[in-house]
């Protein structure tokens, strides 16, 4: 073994698999096409280039620190990295004078590499602002969460937001086939082999995460004998269950529960219940999912089916008595009732178009004669003259105007021919007849 030879298996020791191999290029970069690509954003660099700030958002494992330090060694800038977890105000405040004085002595710039950037607090991310408003260092925040729930506007507005997307399985699987050939920085020393069924098994432990793939490969190959071949069992062990990507503050559990809702929307029981599910299993308050079933209950079915208002709240009240594990059947009865039942949102655009109103006119006054004549006072001031009590007539019906006189005729509620719904316009059309006469 040559000296050199020696020396980079020094520096592997003790260093994860993921650790080793991590892309010493960005032509070593599997994945993010859209960003590495010929001719895309980070592919034409070069040593003195100016890039702007850079927000790179993406899941677990997608490559955000590794396309960091690539941009350190390929713009040769000075790549100083914080973790938003357990760096301060101070910590900042100490890498941007360390950035400025490498600035005015060498000429140097300074890229500023901040993981987990959307933990940063308001006041941290304001110390920032100036410094990269300046130019004093280029920022390049890492999150897994939308970056415009986690990153302050202003230092948003001065920053390019970059996409990073999980690896697809194909990517995922040649990460796989490079470490186990790579004999100085992989396992190829190990000599084993990896059939094209466990290999899938891998890919679909890794969840689209390359950091989860090597951890999985590592102790796999670890279970298994030198020169042998990795088994579904290795990695099975390894892989010890799938953790399911869920954050129930971030950018993850907005998009389940945004699919959860369309879902229903859309009549798709089948994919309701999965994703009901994948929020359940991944420790969700199934008190949230009642909610949202709830709300749904009235915003997308409302008068289409009236029962299914009472469905939802029966499901409440029932998991509120049995609790788990049973409680996720009345959940799992309510969400396909709820997702085959006929759709109405008129709930909602009844209440925004009664709501728009009331902006527009104000505080209009009530009608006299549907005011309380309760006192002497009252009926002297003409409250309560001339109401009809429409028990008093046929069909107990009395064609009068309820609204306030200045939006007399408005019309609020448009029912739809939606399910029950459609009983709805039928007596609405029956009660304008009656008032036309």
């Amino acid at each position: 073994m040559d000296l050199f030879a020696q020396s980079a298996k020094k520096r592997h020791v003790g260093q994860p698999l993921a650790e080793r191999m991590r892309p010493r290029s960005l032509e070593e970069v599997v994945g993010q096409a859209h960003l590495v690509g010929p001719g895309r954003i980070l592919s034409n660099l070069a040593p003195g280039r100016a890039i702007p700030s850079l927000i790179l958002w993406g899941p677990p494992g997608s490559g955000k620190t590794t396309l960091a330090r690539l941009l350190g060694d390929t713009l040769r800038a000075e790549l100083t990295a914080l973790s938003a977890v357990d760096a301060g105000v101070k910590d900042v405040r100490d890498a941007v004078a360390k950035a400025a004085a490498r600035r005015d002595q060498f000429g140097a710039r300074t890229l500023l590499f901040i993981d987990e950037i959307h933990r940063f607090s308001k006041t941290q991310q304001d110390a920032l602002l100036p410094h990269v408003e300046a130019g004093t260092v280029t920022l390049i925040g890492a999150t897994t969460e939308n970056p415009s729930f986690g990153v302050v506007a202003a230092l948003l507005s001065r920053c390019r937001v970059v996409r990073l997307e999980a690896l697809s399985d194909p990517e995922l699987a040649s990460l796989a086939r490079r470490a186990l050939a790579d004999a100085d920085r992989g396992l190829g020393a190990l000599g084993l082999s990896l059939p094209d069924d466990v290999l899938d098994q891998l890919v679909s432990a890794a969840q689209g995460d390359a950091r989860r793939l090597y951890s999985v490969l590592e102790v796999a190959a670890e279970l298994a004998k030198t020169g042998s071949e990795v088994t579904a069992t290795h990695v099975a062990e390894a892989a010890q269950g799938k953790n399911l990507l869920y954050d129930k503050a971030g950018d993850e559990h907005y998009g389940v529960v945004s699919v959860f809702i369309k879902s229903m929307r859309g009549s798709d029981p089948d994919a309701a219940v999965y994703w009901m599910t994948r929020m359940l299993e991944a420790g969700e308050d199934p008190r949230f999912v009642l909610r949202r079933i709830v709300i749904f209950a009235a915003e997308d079915v409302g008068n289409a089916d009236p029962q299914a208002l009472g469905v939802a709240i029966a499901a409440l009240n029932a998991f509120e008595l049995v609790g788990l594990p049973e409680g996720v059947l009345p959940l799992t009865q309510a969400v396909t009732y709820l997702a085959l039942a006929p759709k109405s949102n008129r709930a909602l655009t009844t209440y925004a178009a009664a709501r728009k109103l009331v902006r527009e006119h104000g505080t209009l006054p009530v009608p006299a004669r549907y005011r309380p004549g309760s006192t002497a006072t009252d009926r002297a001031m003409g409250h309560g003259q001339g109401y009809k009590y429409p028990h008093d007539f046929e069909g107990a019906y009395v064609p009068e105007d309820y609204l306030p006189d200045a939006i007399v005729g408005a019309r609020i509620y448009e029912p739809t021919e939606s399910g029950y719904e459609a009983t709805h316009v039928k007596r609405m059309a029956e009660l304008a007849a009656l008032k036309k006469k």
